[in-house]
């Protein structure tokens, strides 16, 4: 019989069965899409913090405990940006040893696509944010220029 952990407090479990593996951290972004064809653009906030204070990156953030990875994904949008999207589709994921300067860090990265008026406030770990041009990006923080050259790929 399969042990169900549905009803074991997670301090419980964790000292019941951790093991001596790397725990890498899990984290999302969101890449939000508005327009068509050449005036597409790209949602950027400007990060508030350390690592890459005031570069440009995704709106995203680390998974909180109890929360499924698109849960995660849109809390991190809508606190950053004020954007809610009803509707997160799952890209792909990346987990480069190093993306991350605090740690060992997988991003999942979700996207969606949303009418061409909306607009986004900066909130939260958020210094700025605005809508960027596909083709005259700012330089991007972590692996996000990566990222995104691989979803205009897979998305053209």
């Amino acid at each position: 019989m399969c042990l169900k952990t549905k009803h074991i407090s997670s301090h419980i479990y964790m000292s019941t069965y951790t093991y001596k593996y790397p725990m890498p951290s899990v984290t999302t972004d969101t890449i939000v899409i508005r327009g068509e064809g050449i005036t597409r653009q790209v949602l950027l906030i400007k990060r508030k913090r350390d690592p890459y204070k005031s570069c440009w990156a995704f709106p995203g953030g680390f998974t909180e405990e109890g929360e499924t990875l698109e849960q995660s994904a849109a809390r991190e949008l809508e606190e950053e940006t004020g954007v809610q999207c009803q509707f997160l589709s799952q890209f792909k994921a990346f987990g480069d040893p190093g993306r991350d300067p605090r740690g060992r860090t997988i991003t999942i990265v979700f996207y969606a696509y949303v009418d061409e008026d909306t607009e986004a406030v900066a909130s939260d770990d958020a210094a700025d944010v605005d809508w960027f041009d596909l083709n005259n990006l700012p330089a991007l923080a972590f692996d996000h220029a990566k990222i995104l050259e691989e979803f205009i790929l897979a998305n053209h």
